[in-house]
């Protein structure tokens, strides 16, 4: 009979591969992991249910609704024509609208942000009788960006808070020093000039395209609303223990609740047309990494990486943004993240250092590396799917030779701005 220990290793590893292969059936795996080792005695119920972080689901549930309402508000569309409309040529048309999609991926879903502004970038290239990839491929890139930057912008950086217990707050200024929000800003910065010298080449006039009508600015008010409330929650809610999850999900039944009144939307319909399909596979991706945590290998694996690096602190974080960027390009960042958090935090206690150093890194590598490839991140592999119903094959090498980079140049900023700051 195998012990438990070394059966939570292999059904990790076997998960984890298949996660790489087939993407479609993670959530299928996930599940079927968790039943196997609930079934090998590995962990209890109790210890399913105490690896999962509630305080994180409920922010991400909260949210695929808010953003829902929001996406269907069509303010989204409506501001990004008014910005095209506005500037001076195409080339800047361009980057403003990839500049809008990395603001609306702080505070919406990477995913749900592309379907948003994707139909602008489609429509304006129609007229201009333009490739839409190359601004396609800027849009994607963009809302992976900048969903690392807050609280509620990625599973990511829900995933960071629910571990280091930070708030919504704790993403702007943590410990008295700027924080990851920063970091991302710097990192936006050096990306920008890149997807500028990609895009210089269309400086014919912007064609005036129609105004998008807005349907309610309803569903703008209550995220704005739930974003000040997320902010304030920090005063009230010190450990990150569950405030940030409730509010997320009770503006997420506000948010079903009025699509219901408004719209005279099934009430069934909606709730099930959310990603409840990510949202089981995060659940998964708790008790696997909570399977390792509680057989020990966490603590093991600390170790060993502690003991490669010895005390070259600056060593250590190199290698931990850099591969976590080179891992990212080709997996799947939430099992990944999800996996080296505890890690991370294991590693900074036994080298006697603040952990936001390896944390804030981990997250701009695991983040950013997915801009790397067409595979690396769910927005990319949207993006890539419109663009093939529009008749545009996006070739391997044809992303790679945006996404990289522009993946470089904001990894290198915001992995200089994280040690300047908290080495």
């Amino acid at each position: 009979m195998f012990e438990p220990k070394y059966i939570a290793l292999a059904v990790f590893i076997v998960a984890y591969l298949w996660f790489i292969v087939d993407h479609r059936r993670r959530t299928l795996v996930a599940m079927g992991s968790v039943g196997l080792l609930v079934l090998c005695g590995v962990m209890s119920g109790s210890e399913v249910l105490r690896a999962i972080n509630w305080n994180v689901m409920g922010i991400f549930v909260g949210m695929l609704a808010v953003a829902d309402i929001f996406m269907e508000s069509r303010v989204p569309a409506y501001l990004a024509e008014m910005i095209v409309d506005r500037a001076k040529n195409v080339a800047w048309a361009m980057l403003f609208v990839c500049m809008l999609s990395g603001f609306f991926s702080a505070f919406v879903e990477n995913v749900a942000t592309v379907l948003i502004i994707a139909p602008i970038a489609l429509s304006l290239t129609q007229k201009l009788k333009i490739s839409p990839v190359k601004m396609m491929i800027g849009i994607a890139i963009s809302s992976n960006l900048q969903g690392a930057a807050t609280l509620i912008g990625d599973p990511p950086s829900m995933l960071l808070g629910g571990f280091a217990k930070m708030n919504f707050f704790d993403f702007f200024f943590y410990q008295g020093k700027p924080s990851i929000f920063f970091a991302v800003q710097i990192g936006a910065i050096a990306s920008f000039v890149v997807l500028y010298y990609v895009f210089r080449e269309y400086r014919q006039k912007v064609e005036l395209i129609a105004i998008e009508k807005v349907k309610s600015w309803t569903p703008t008010v209550l995220l704005a609303v739930l974003i000040i409330l997320l902010a304030l929650s920090a005063f009230f809610d010190k450990g990150f223990s569950g405030l940030a999850g409730i509010l997320c999900m009770v503006f997420g039944v506000i948010s079903v609740l009025w699509k219901k009144w408004a719209g005279k939307a099934s009430l069934r319909r909606t709730v099930l047309a959310l990603d409840w399909n990510t949202t089981w596979f995060l659940i998964g991706v708790f008790v696997l990494v909570g399977s390792l945590t509680e057989t020990g290998w966490i603590e093991s694996f600390s170790d060993v990486l502690t003991g490669m690096i010895g005390t070259n602190i600056f060593l250590g974080y190199t290698l931990w943004v850099f591969l976590s960027v080179a891992l990212s390009a080709f997996i799947d960042n939430v099992p990944y993240l999800a996996t080296m958090l505890p890690v991370a935090i294991s590693m900074a206690e036994k080298l006697n250092v603040n952990p936001s150093i390896f944390l804030f890194g981990l997250l701009v590598g695991a983040s950013l590396g997915g801009n790397i490839t067409p595979i690396g991140a769910s927005a990319n592999i949207v993006a890539c799917s419109m663009l093939k119903k529009e008749g545009y094959t996006v070739k391997f090498g044809e992303f790679v030779r945006i996404g990289l980079p522009f993946t470089m140049a904001a990894v290198t900023a915001a992995y200089v701005f994280v040690w300047l700051v908290w080495r």
